[in-house]
């Protein structure tokens, strides 16, 4: 079923003097002007477009697509004000809507904000700051170490907030945050616990053991393509540590300490070497 405010894969039906019409199936033909037309395009073509409403409340079709679409969160610069609201630079030449009403703070221009993009009572597409009320609405059904997709929010007194699987609020705590995050950045994390509470507690890496065995694996690598000695330790600070390896002090600090055991390495004041 097509649906607006969102990318569709339509199929060509038929010409119009100013482009390719398309089966908009229950939203009726959708006329994909020329010059968006792709190369060769014909009858019976199946197109990936977005649809939306226009300014006259026409179904639109084009084959540029958005930052993100209905259901999504997205980190967003607003383009311009208005007395209606802010206009957010979303991808596409028509900006993107945040009535006034839909600030959870007076918006500025030139700046980002982290928005939901939702259809308004007339199927217009149009975004909103007040963010909370599109999460936690589902029942929390992740377990311990499942890959999750992560857009991070905003900084708290414990560390990170981020949305999850744009459903649901997570946290990375600060011991677990080894790298910089910027806001409305887009990554992969995983679930480190979730509480009684319901709560998502997340982390950047896979926990486990079988995550610190990969890890002795790779350094022991490292070791013998810098003869044997690498200038890291378990006091290294955690920005040299994930340089090198892309890891957490954490985890790196785990993984010598199971190489030391097993009297593969030595832990020197200055860093380790191979035994």
């Amino acid at each position: 079923m097509a649906e607006l405010g969102c990318v569709n894969e339509l199929t060509v039906i038929g010409e119009a003097p100013y482009g390719m019409i398309l089966d908009g199936e229950q939203l009726g033909d959708i006329l994909l002007p020329i010059m968006m037309l792709p190369e060769q395009c014909k009858l019976g073509d199946t197109v990936r477009v977005f649809i939306y409403l226009n300014t006259d409340e026409e179904v639109t079709a084009s084959i540029d697509l958005p930052y993100a679409t209905v259901g999504q969160f997205a980190y967003l610069k607003v383009a311009a004000l208005s007395t209606s609201g802010a206009f957010l630079d979303w991808g596409l030449k028509k900006d993107l809507l945040v009535p006034v009403r839909e600030q959870s703070r007076k918006m500025q221009e030139g700046r980002f904000y982290l928005v939901y993009v939702n259809l308004d009572e007339r199927g217009r597409v149009m975004a909103t700051s007040k963010i909370e009320k599109f999460l936690d609405k589902w029942p929390v059904r992740y377990e311990e170490g499942d890959e999750v997709d992560v857009i991070i929010a905003e900084r708290t007194d414990i560390g990170i907030k981020a949305i999850v699987n744009n459903r649901h609020w997570g946290v990375i705590f600060e011991e677990d945050t080894f790298r910089k995050l910027n806001f409305g950045e887009k990554t992969k994390a995983y679930i480190k616990r979730v509480r009684e509470d319901d709560k998502i507690d997340l982390i950047l890496h896979k926990p486990g053991i079988k995550k610190v065995e990969t890890l002795t694996d790779i350094i022991l690598a490292k070791l013998a393509e810098h003869e044997g000695f690498l200038p890291l330790n378990d006091k290294s600070a955690p920005a040299d540590i994930y340089a090198m390896f892309g890891e957490s002090k954490k985890s790196f600090k785990g993984a010598i300490g199971m190489l030391y055991k097993q009297r593969k390495i030595v832990i020197e004041a200055d860093g380790i070497r191979l035994q």
